[in-house]
C-alpha cells in the first residue's frame, strides 16, 4: 500500500463525506434492526419464531455473499474514481428501493404463504445481497482515504457520528409516525404510515450515498503482491483464522450487536408495553446526540492517551454494569430510564465511535503478518460477524417474545407477566453482553497501545525501504 501525493489534501470535506456513507447505510439498516420486527408481527401478523428463522437463514446466505464481496472488491482493478467509491454511485438506488419494498402494508390481508415468501424474497435480497454490495466498499474505503492513523480514527469517529445522527432522526421521527393510541390508551401500530415513512428513509438514503461518493477522495494505492497476483481463497482463510486480533474483534463485535440490536428491537415493545410511551421512546433516541458530540470532542484525545483497546474495555464494562443495575431496579418510570441510560451508554458510544479505527489496526495487523494488504476481505469477514451479531439479536427478540407469551396478532393486549417480561430481557441482555465485549478487550484482543504504534512503525519501514528500491 502506497499514499498517492496528488490531488486535494484530506480534510473535513472527506470526514463528513465519510459520515454520510454511514448515514445512508443506517436509513436503512437501523430502521430495519429497530423495526422490522415490529412490521412483520404487528402489520403482517407473522409469527415472530418465523422472523427468527428468517433472520438465522439470511446469515447462512452472507457467509456467501460478504466474504465473496470483500473478495471481488480485493480482486477488481481500481476505476478513475478510485477502488471502492464507485460501488456507492452504482448500488445506492437498488438498495434503497429493496428496503422501501419489504414494508409493504398491502400485505397485510394476504394469505400467509404469500408473506412469508415475499418477507424472505426481499428481506435476503437487500440485506444479503445490495447492502452487502454497498457496505463493504464503503467500510473498505477507510484506509484508501488516507494512510495517516490519527486520521482513520478520525473517519471512524465521522462515521458513527452518522450512524448515531440516523439513529436519532429514525427514532424519534418513526415511533411518532408509526404508533398511535385507541381510546384505551393501547399503543397500536399504523399500517400505511410504516410504508410512507420506509420510503421517506429510502430516498433520504440514496442523497447520503451520493454525498459521500462527492466528498470523499481515495489517496492510497492498493498495491498487490507478487506481481498483482493475489494469495488463494486458501491461503487468505488460513491467514484469516491465525489473526487473533480479527478473531477477538469478531467475538466483541458479535456481542455488541447481540446487546445493542436486542435492546433497539426490545425498546420498541419496552416503551409501547411496559412504560406506555412511545414519545419517550422518541427522545431516548434523541439523546444519541449529546452523547455522540460530547465523546466526537474527546475521543480523539482519550484513544491518544489511554488507546483504544484500553478506553474501549473501561467504557462497556461501565454501560454492562449499568444495564445490570436497571434490571434489578426495574424502573417504571420512562424518563428516569431514559437519563439513567444517557449516562449509562457513555461506554458503548465510545466504542461505537472507535470501533472502525481498530478494523483498520486489525488490517495493519494482517499486513504485518503476512505482507499481503487485503482490506475488503478482511472487511467482508467483519461485516459477516456483524451480520451473525444482528441476526442473532434479530432471531433471539423473536424467540423470546414468543418464549414469554407476547401475542402478535394486531391490535392484541399483552399481560403484565408478559410486560415484565420484555423489561427484564431489554435490560439484563445487552447488560451481560456488554461485559462479555469488556472481557473480550481485556483478555483476547492484542492490539493494544504499544502494539498498534509499533505495527504502525513497521509497516512505514516496509514502505519506505520499497520506495527506495522503486527510485
Amino acid at each position: 500500500m502506497s499514499a498517492e501525493n496528488n490531488g486535494r489534501p484530506f480534510g473535513m470535506r472527506d470526514k463528513l463525506g465519510y459520515m454520510f456513507g454511514d448515514f445512508g447505510n443506517d436509513f436503512t439498516f437501523i430502521f430495519a434492526s429497530s423495526f422490522l420486527m415490529v412490521f412483520y408481527t404487528n402489520v403482517l401478523g407473522i409469527d415472530p419464531k418465523m422472523v427468527g428463522i428468517l433472520f438465522l437463514v439470511a446469515r447462512v446466505v452472507d457467509a456467501f455473499t460478504d466474504i465473496g464481496m470483500g473478495r471481488i472488491v480485493d480482486r477488481l482493478p481500481a476505476s478513475k474514481d478510485g477502488k471502492f467509491r464507485p460501488w456507492l454511485k452504482r448500488i445506492c438506488v437498488p438498495v434503497a428501493f429493496v428496503s422501501f419494498l419489504m414494508y409493504q402494508s398491502v400485505l397485510a390481508s394476504a394469505p400467509m404463504s404469500v408473506k412469508i415468501i415475499y418477507m424472505f424474497i426481499t428481506y435476503i435480497l437487500w440485506g444479503s445481497v445490495l447492502y452487502t454490495a454497498i457496505n463493504i466498499p464503503y467500510g473498505s474505503m477507510a484506509s484508501a482515504i488516507t494512510d495517516n492513523p490519527r486520521q482513520r480514527a478520525e473517519l471512524s469517529t465521522f462515521r458513527s457520528m452518522g450512524a448515531t445522527f440516523a439513529s436519532v432522526v429514525i427514532m424519534m421521527a418513526a415511533p411518532v409516525v408509526v404508533y398511535y393510541k385507541d381510546e384505551n390508551g393501547n399503543q397500536l401500530v399504523s399500517p400505511r404510515n410504516f410504508t410512507v415513512i420506509a420510503g421517506i428513509f429510502a430516498v433520504l438514503a440514496v442523497i447520503c450515498y451520493l454525498l459521500c461518493y462527492q466528498m470523499t477522495t481515495e489517496r492510497v494505492k492498493i498495491e498487490k503482491k507478487d506481481g498483482g497476483k493475489m494469495p488463494g481463497m486458501g491461503e487468505t482463510v488460513h491467514a484469516l483464522v491465525s489473526n487473533r486480533a480479527l478473531l477477538a474483534i469478531i467475538g466483541a463485535a458479535i456481542f455488541l450487536l447481540l446487546s445493542s440490536l436486542m435492546a433497539q428491537a426490545m425498546n420498541n415493545y419496552l416503551f409501547a408495553e411496559w412504560f406506555k410511551n412511545t414519545k419517550a421512546l422518541s427522545i431516548m433516541g434523541f439523546v444519541g446526540v449529546p452523547t455522540s458530540l460530547i465523546l466526537a470532542a474527546f475521543t480523539g484525545k482519550i484513544t491518544e492517551k489511554f488507546g483504544k483497546k484500553e478506553a474501549g474495555a473501561v467504557g462497556m464494562l461501565f454501560t454492562g454494569i449499568v444495564f445490570l443495575l436497571l434490571f434489578l431496579f426495574k424502573v417504571t418510570n420512562p424518563w428516569i430510564f431514559v437519563l439513567v441510560t444517557f449516562f449509562g451508554n457513555f461506554g458503548m458510544y465510545y466504542f461505537n465511535m472507535v470501533v472502525w479505527a481498530y478494523i483498520t489496526d486489525v488490517i495493519d495487523y494482517q499486513e504485518v503478518k503476512t505482507g499481503n494488504r487485503e482490506d475488503g476481505t478482511v472487511y467482508g469477514v467483519y461485516s459477516f460477524a456483524r451480520k451473525i451479531g444482528q441476526a442473532l439479536a434479530g432471531g433471539l427478540s423473536g424467540f423470546a417474545l414468543s418464549a414469554i407469551g407476547y401475542v402478535s396478532e394486531p391490535g392484541a393486549v399483552q399481560t403484565d407477566s408478559v410486560r415484565e417480561g420484555i423489561y427484564n430481557i431489554a435490560t439484563i441482555f445487552p447488560g451481560i453482553c456488554y461485559v462479555i465485549v469488556a472481557l473480550i478487550l481485556i483478555f483476547a484482543y492484542p492490539l493494544s497501545k504499544r502494539v498498534v504504534e509499533q505495527n504502525g512503525e513497521i509497516l512505514a519501514q516496509r514502505r519506505k525501504a520499497k520506495a527506495e528500491i522503486q527510485q
